[in-house]
Protein backbone atom coordinates (compact mmCIF):
# COMPACT_ATOMS: atom_id res chain seq x y z
CA UNK A 1 0.00 0.00 0.00
CA UNK A 2 1.34 3.47 -1.24
CA UNK A 3 2.02 5.79 1.62
CA UNK A 4 2.75 9.03 0.06
CA UNK A 5 -0.36 10.78 -0.22
CA UNK A 6 -2.41 9.73 3.21
CA UNK A 7 -2.16 13.28 5.08
CA UNK A 8 -5.91 14.16 5.32
CA UNK A 9 -6.57 17.35 4.10
CA UNK A 10 -6.90 19.76 6.99
CA UNK A 11 -6.46 23.50 5.98
CA UNK A 12 -2.40 22.95 7.56
CA UNK A 13 0.27 21.18 6.02
CA UNK A 14 0.64 17.72 8.24
CA UNK A 15 4.44 17.19 9.12
CA UNK A 16 6.83 14.91 7.24
CA UNK A 17 7.01 11.45 9.00
CA UNK A 18 9.24 9.13 7.62
CA UNK A 19 7.91 5.10 7.26
CA UNK A 20 10.47 2.31 7.76
CA UNK A 21 8.83 -0.95 7.25
CA UNK A 22 10.94 -3.92 7.53
CA UNK A 23 11.32 -7.66 8.68
CA UNK A 24 12.78 -9.99 10.61
CA UNK A 25 15.09 -7.57 11.88
CA UNK A 26 16.78 -8.63 15.19
CA UNK A 27 15.39 -6.98 18.11
CA UNK A 28 18.64 -5.72 19.28
CA UNK A 29 19.76 -3.87 16.36
CA UNK A 30 16.13 -2.19 15.79
CA UNK A 31 16.61 -1.08 19.23
CA UNK A 32 19.59 0.47 18.60
CA UNK A 33 18.44 2.14 15.67
CA UNK A 34 15.54 3.64 17.54
CA UNK A 35 17.92 4.98 19.94
CA UNK A 36 19.70 6.81 17.28
CA UNK A 37 17.17 8.29 15.59
CA UNK A 38 15.62 9.35 19.03
CA UNK A 39 19.14 11.16 19.97
CA UNK A 40 20.79 12.02 16.82
CA UNK A 41 17.99 12.71 14.03
CA UNK A 42 15.28 15.53 14.07
CA UNK A 43 13.00 13.63 11.88
CA UNK A 44 9.69 12.43 12.48
CA UNK A 45 9.67 8.56 12.38
CA UNK A 46 7.84 5.13 12.23
CA UNK A 47 9.51 1.69 11.99
CA UNK A 48 7.28 -1.47 11.65
CA UNK A 49 9.25 -4.13 12.13
CA UNK A 50 7.07 -7.52 11.19
CA UNK A 51 8.89 -10.70 13.47
CA UNK A 52 12.29 -10.91 14.86
CA UNK A 53 14.23 -13.68 15.55
CA UNK A 54 15.69 -15.46 17.35
CA UNK A 55 12.86 -15.19 20.41
CA UNK A 56 14.73 -12.72 22.92
CA UNK A 57 13.72 -11.77 26.36
CA UNK A 58 13.76 -7.80 26.18
CA UNK A 59 13.81 -5.54 29.40
CA UNK A 60 12.74 -2.32 30.58
CA UNK A 61 15.66 -0.41 32.25
CA UNK A 62 14.89 -0.52 35.68
CA UNK A 63 13.60 -3.68 35.71
CA UNK A 64 15.60 -6.48 38.10
CA UNK A 65 16.52 -9.33 35.94
CA UNK A 66 16.36 -11.80 39.11
CA UNK A 67 12.47 -10.57 40.10
CA UNK A 68 11.26 -11.17 35.98
CA UNK A 69 13.17 -14.07 34.12
CA UNK A 70 13.92 -17.54 35.21
CA UNK A 71 17.13 -16.75 34.85
CA UNK A 72 18.35 -20.91 34.95
CA UNK A 73 16.04 -21.89 32.19
CA UNK A 74 17.68 -18.70 29.79
CA UNK A 75 20.99 -19.99 30.44
CA UNK A 76 20.19 -23.23 29.91
CA UNK A 77 18.67 -22.56 26.53
CA UNK A 78 20.68 -19.81 25.86
CA UNK A 79 17.72 -17.14 24.82
CA UNK A 80 19.07 -13.87 24.14
CA UNK A 81 18.38 -10.65 26.76
CA UNK A 82 18.36 -7.08 26.02
CA UNK A 83 18.41 -4.61 27.94
CA UNK A 84 16.88 -1.58 26.09
CA UNK A 85 16.75 2.48 26.75
CA UNK A 86 12.98 2.67 27.40
CA UNK A 87 11.13 2.15 30.77
CA UNK A 88 8.29 -0.36 30.30
CA UNK A 89 8.08 -4.06 31.10
CA UNK A 90 9.50 -7.60 30.06
CA UNK A 91 8.82 -9.36 27.02
CA UNK A 92 9.59 -12.13 24.88
CA UNK A 93 9.35 -11.51 21.59
CA UNK A 94 9.74 -13.80 18.24
CA UNK A 95 8.06 -13.89 14.60
CA UNK A 96 4.82 -13.61 16.01
CA UNK A 97 5.42 -10.17 17.27
CA UNK A 98 4.63 -7.08 15.39
CA UNK A 99 6.76 -4.24 16.27
CA UNK A 100 5.70 -0.68 15.80
CA UNK A 101 7.35 2.90 16.87
CA UNK A 102 6.77 6.75 16.65
CA UNK A 103 9.39 9.12 17.04
CA UNK A 104 9.01 12.41 17.19
CA UNK A 105 9.41 16.00 17.65
CA UNK A 106 7.67 17.48 20.98
CA UNK A 107 5.83 19.73 18.23
CA UNK A 108 4.78 16.84 15.64
CA UNK A 109 1.16 16.29 17.20
CA UNK A 110 -0.41 19.73 17.76
CA UNK A 111 -1.50 20.45 22.00
CA UNK A 112 0.27 16.93 22.43
CA UNK A 113 1.91 17.38 25.44
CA UNK A 114 5.26 15.37 26.28
CA UNK A 115 3.76 13.33 29.19
CA UNK A 116 3.37 9.57 29.25
CA UNK A 117 0.02 9.49 30.07
CA UNK A 118 -1.17 12.26 26.94
CA UNK A 119 1.11 10.38 24.82
CA UNK A 120 -0.51 6.89 25.90
CA UNK A 121 -3.92 8.50 25.33
CA UNK A 122 -2.82 9.74 21.94
CA UNK A 123 -1.60 6.50 20.80
CA UNK A 124 -5.11 4.81 22.22
CA UNK A 125 -6.95 6.72 19.90
CA UNK A 126 -4.57 5.88 17.04
CA UNK A 127 -4.89 2.29 17.32
CA UNK A 128 -8.63 2.93 17.80
CA UNK A 129 -9.05 3.73 14.31
CA UNK A 130 -6.85 0.62 13.24
CA UNK A 131 -8.89 -1.75 15.40
CA UNK A 132 -12.42 -0.80 15.19
CA UNK A 133 -13.87 -3.37 12.61
CA UNK A 134 -12.07 -6.13 14.72
CA UNK A 135 -12.93 -5.98 18.26
CA UNK A 136 -13.62 -3.94 21.23
CA UNK A 137 -10.52 -2.37 21.60
CA UNK A 138 -9.74 -0.83 25.08
CA UNK A 139 -6.68 1.16 26.35
CA UNK A 140 -6.54 -0.48 29.61
CA UNK A 141 -4.08 1.20 31.83
CA UNK A 142 -0.88 1.07 29.83
CA UNK A 143 -1.79 -1.60 27.70
CA UNK A 144 -3.89 -2.61 24.01
CA UNK A 145 -6.41 -5.28 24.50
CA UNK A 146 -9.45 -6.79 22.78
CA UNK A 147 -12.63 -6.63 25.60
CA UNK A 148 -10.43 -7.74 28.80
CA UNK A 149 -7.20 -9.66 26.94
CA UNK A 150 -4.17 -7.79 26.52
CA UNK A 151 -2.38 -8.33 22.87
CA UNK A 152 0.14 -4.87 22.98
CA UNK A 153 2.23 -3.41 25.72
CA UNK A 154 4.26 -0.13 25.37
CA UNK A 155 7.21 1.44 26.88
CA UNK A 156 8.36 4.82 26.16
CA UNK A 157 11.55 7.58 26.57
CA UNK A 158 11.26 10.99 26.50
CA UNK A 159 14.16 13.40 26.18
CA UNK A 160 15.10 16.93 26.81
CA UNK A 161 16.10 17.57 22.70
CA UNK A 162 12.72 17.64 23.08
CA UNK A 163 11.88 14.39 21.66
CA UNK A 164 9.87 10.90 22.47
CA UNK A 165 9.94 8.10 21.37
CA UNK A 166 6.41 5.05 21.83
CA UNK A 167 7.03 1.40 20.93
CA UNK A 168 4.85 -1.74 20.94
CA UNK A 169 5.06 -4.95 21.04
CA UNK A 170 2.03 -6.44 19.34
CA UNK A 171 1.13 -9.95 19.88
CA UNK A 172 0.11 -10.92 16.27
CA UNK A 173 0.96 -15.00 18.08
CA UNK A 174 3.04 -16.16 20.60
CA UNK A 175 4.53 -19.68 21.46
CA UNK A 176 3.12 -20.42 24.98
CA UNK A 177 6.21 -22.31 25.69
CA UNK A 178 8.42 -19.21 25.63
CA UNK A 179 6.66 -18.01 28.40
CA UNK A 180 7.74 -20.20 30.76
CA UNK A 181 10.95 -17.93 30.48
CA UNK A 182 9.56 -14.72 32.34
CA UNK A 183 8.37 -14.58 36.16
CA UNK A 184 5.11 -12.57 36.84
CA UNK A 185 5.41 -9.52 37.98
CA UNK A 186 5.24 -8.21 41.41
CA UNK A 187 3.11 -4.89 40.04
CA UNK A 188 0.61 -6.40 37.50
CA UNK A 189 -1.49 -4.73 36.10
CA UNK A 190 -5.26 -4.31 38.34
CA UNK A 191 -7.70 -5.63 35.01
CA UNK A 192 -5.16 -8.77 35.24
CA UNK A 193 -7.70 -10.02 37.66
CA UNK A 194 -4.75 -13.23 38.81
CA UNK A 195 -5.61 -14.70 35.39
CA UNK A 196 -2.76 -16.97 34.17
CA UNK A 197 -1.07 -16.46 31.48
CA UNK A 198 -2.79 -17.92 28.80
CA UNK A 199 -6.21 -16.26 30.28
CA UNK A 200 -4.74 -12.74 30.04
CA UNK A 201 -3.67 -12.51 26.34
CA UNK A 202 -4.79 -12.87 23.26
CA UNK A 203 -3.65 -13.31 19.95
CA UNK A 204 -4.36 -10.72 16.81
CA UNK A 205 -4.88 -13.26 14.36
CA UNK A 206 -7.75 -14.75 15.74
CA UNK A 207 -9.48 -11.12 15.02
CA UNK A 208 -7.26 -10.44 12.00
CA UNK A 209 -7.12 -11.21 8.67
CA UNK A 210 -3.97 -10.69 8.24
CA UNK A 211 -0.42 -9.09 8.80
CA UNK A 212 -0.63 -7.00 6.27
CA UNK A 213 -4.40 -5.50 7.16
CA UNK A 214 -3.01 -4.84 10.25
CA UNK A 215 0.23 -2.29 8.90
CA UNK A 216 -1.52 -0.79 6.18
CA UNK A 217 -4.06 0.15 9.09
CA UNK A 218 -1.71 1.89 11.10
CA UNK A 219 -0.17 3.36 8.16
CA UNK A 220 -3.25 4.89 7.23
CA UNK A 221 -4.31 6.03 10.52
CA UNK A 222 -1.01 7.77 11.01
CA UNK A 223 -2.34 9.64 7.29
CA UNK A 224 -4.58 11.69 9.70
CA UNK A 225 -1.22 13.60 11.27
CA UNK A 226 1.45 13.15 9.18
CA UNK A 227 2.19 12.94 5.13
CA UNK A 228 3.83 9.79 5.57
CA UNK A 229 7.31 8.86 3.25
CA UNK A 230 8.00 5.71 2.68
CA UNK A 231 12.08 5.60 3.60
CA UNK A 232 14.26 3.21 2.86
CA UNK A 233 16.64 1.14 6.34
CA UNK A 234 19.64 1.47 4.31
CA UNK A 235 19.26 5.37 4.13
CA UNK A 236 18.78 6.04 7.71
CA UNK A 237 21.46 3.90 9.12
CA UNK A 238 24.89 5.73 10.45
CA UNK A 239 28.16 4.78 10.97
CA UNK A 240 28.12 7.21 13.68
CA UNK A 241 31.20 6.35 15.88
CA UNK A 242 30.93 8.61 18.62
CA UNK A 243 27.04 7.46 19.65
CA UNK A 244 27.19 4.41 22.34
CA UNK A 245 23.67 2.99 22.44
CA UNK A 246 22.59 1.88 26.14
CA UNK A 247 20.60 -0.84 24.71
CA UNK A 248 22.83 -3.75 25.07
CA UNK A 249 22.67 -7.76 25.42
CA UNK A 250 23.17 -9.21 28.64
CA UNK A 251 25.91 -11.61 28.08
CA UNK A 252 26.09 -15.04 29.73
CA UNK A 253 28.50 -14.18 32.60
CA UNK A 254 26.29 -10.91 33.77
CA UNK A 255 23.53 -13.31 34.28
CA UNK A 256 25.55 -16.10 36.05
CA UNK A 257 26.89 -13.30 38.12
CA UNK A 258 22.98 -12.20 38.56
CA UNK A 259 22.37 -16.19 40.03
CA UNK A 260 25.58 -15.44 42.75
CA UNK A 261 24.57 -12.19 43.67
CA UNK A 262 20.29 -12.51 43.71
CA UNK A 263 20.79 -9.04 41.92
CA UNK A 264 21.65 -6.86 44.92
CA UNK A 265 19.70 -3.31 45.46
CA UNK A 266 23.19 -1.80 44.54
CA UNK A 267 24.50 -4.06 41.75
CA UNK A 268 25.39 -2.86 38.29
CA UNK A 269 22.88 -3.99 36.27
CA UNK A 270 19.70 -1.73 36.07
CA UNK A 271 14.90 -2.27 32.53
CA UNK A 272 8.91 -2.76 26.37
CA UNK A 273 5.93 -4.38 26.71
CA UNK A 274 3.19 -6.76 27.01
CA UNK A 275 5.16 -9.21 29.03
CA UNK A 276 3.14 -11.06 31.79
CA UNK A 277 3.05 -7.82 33.32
Amino acid sequence: MAASGLARASGMACPLMRLVTMSGVPILRQLQLEEWLLRRSEDNWCLINDGTAPPTIVMGMSGRVSELVEIQPVLRDQVPIVRRFSGGGTVIVDQGTVFVTFICNNSAVPGLLPFPRDIMSWSGQLYGKVFDRFGEFHLRENDYAFSHRKFGGNAQSITKKPRWVHHTSFLWDYDVKNMDYLKIPKRAPEYRLSRNHTDFLCRMKELMPSRSVFTDGVITALGDHFSVEPTDLETVLSNDEEFKPTTKLLSQQDLEEIVSSKESPRGSLASVGWGRG
